[in-house]
């Protein structure tokens, strides 16, 4: 349970850098660009080589089968197409859409976030009928009314003079 934990901090701290760097690549795109793909290229090709160097290193250490079902790379590509286009989405929210302001990191990414916690909640109960109690549920309002609360004070902070 404890290297559980471990790992999961580790994943938050590594996922919340994910988001704040998305941002701050998203501040050094040049206003003569007329898209940030190749920023969004960049990333997609540091996580291929981390994860190909692990690979290495497992296959280094040896005693590991890194073979899989057909059915878990077809899963594994379909979650990475996601990703990607997410991505790609977070890139032009950052940077500003048709002449829309550049939206804040610390609106977008909450947003973003807890509404995949809401989705995910729900999803895994209906399609992988998963544990889901009047807790979590409860669990999934409140973070829900957190953004509903993170927008208004944004749309309230964008039209204050």
């Amino acid at each position: 349970m404890y290297l559980s934990l471990v790992i999961l901090l580790a994943i938050t701290a590594l996922y919340a850098g994910y988001n704040l760097l998305i941002k701050v690549s998203s501040g050094h795109i040049p206003d003569t660009a007329t898209t940030p793909i190749l920023a969004t290229i960049s990333l997609q090709v540091a996580a291929l080589a981390v994860s190909a160097a692990f690979a290495a290193g497992l296959v280094f250490q040896g005693g590991h089968v890194l073979a899989v079902s057909r059915a878990a790379v077809v899963w594994g590509v379909a979650a990475g197409l996601c990703i990607g286009a997410a991505e790609i989405g977070y890139f032009y929210l950052f940077r500003g859409i048709g002449g829309a302001e550049p939206m804040t990191a610390n609106v977008a990414i909450p947003v973003i976030v807890s509404g995949a916690v809401v989705l995910t909640v729900i999803t895994s109960w209906l399609l992988f009928r998963e544990p889901f109690t009047w807790v979590r549920l409860l669990g999934a309002v409140l973070v829900a009314g957190g953004v509903v609360v993170l927008f208004a004070d944004s749309a309230r902070a964008a039209s204050a003079p």
